[in-house]
């Protein structure tokens, strides 16, 4: 496994603890998808080349922003098999992250990994995100979504619970400026805006360009935000 790539590439120092622990996911990971389809078979095998090396890139981010070692609150919308959450959560012991994902299947394995890899600071969270209580409202220090949706719609649904101030990180591919373009009208509505996008390349043998585009919140969400998934998507900001 080429954890030397997490270190030279994403600066993040990869002890004993942590590859043991990522070892273990993957192994936790593979015999649940082989009963339970979290990715297809294709990506199970660039599993830690296309979707934890992805979730890590995060660091680029924490780390041009000097907030890795702080105590944050972190919600990842959408999170499927866990990413980037558990990734994350074994890196940064020092965060509190919240996974939600409205599908049974993909919360069951976050609880089962949660449970196999001992991560406490993990809350998985098995409704949708326009359902999450209203105390979890501008409550999150950052927020983060990988593949989820396009930005305009996805920025919906994570900017009213990021705090003033507080941070939503996309994960994107190299297609991205179609997408930050559509969503002018979003941000302006929602009160953020793009502050950085910070490229990087997975460690594939094709090229595989991807990006985060880091949006800072700077001003409360209207209280009619996000509405229900019908609406947005039928009428998508």
């Amino acid at each position: 496994m080429e954890f030397e790539k997490i270190e030279s590439t994403l600066h993040l120092d990869c002890r004993v603890k942590e590859r043991t622990k990522l070892n273990e996911f993957i192994s936790v990971f593979k015999i649940y998808n082989s009963h339970t389809n979290l990715v297809s078979k294709n990506d199970e095998n660039v599993l830690f080349e296309k979707h934890i090396f992805d979730s890590l890139a995060i660091n680029l981010f924490l780390e041009k922003y000097n907030i890795k070692n702080k105590k944050l609150s972190l919600l990842d919308i959408g999170s499927g098999g866990g990413f980037p959450a558990i990734p994350i959560a074994v890196f940064f012991k020092n965060f509190e992250i919240y996974p939600i994902d409205s599908i049974a299947k993909k919360i069951g394995f976050i609880e089962l990994a949660k449970k196999e890899l001992m991560l406490e600071n993990l809350h998985p969270l098995c409704l949708r995100v326009e359902n999450l209580e209203k105390d979890k409202r501008e409550f999150f220090d950052i927020a983060v979504s990988r593949a989820v949706a396009p930005l305009n719609i996805i920025l919906e649904y994570a900017i009213p619970y990021v705090k003033q101030g507080g941070y939503f990180i996309a994960y994107k591919s190299k297609n991205s400026p179609d997408e930050i373009k559509n969503a002018q009208n979003a941000l302006s509505i929602l009160n953020c805006e793009i502050t950085d996008t910070i490229n990087y390349n997975l460690p594939l043998k094709e090229d595989y360009t991807r990006e985060l585009i880091i949006i800072k919140k700077t001003d409360r969400t209207p209280d009619k935000y996000p509405r229900k998934t019908q609406t947005i998507k039928k009428s998508p900001l």
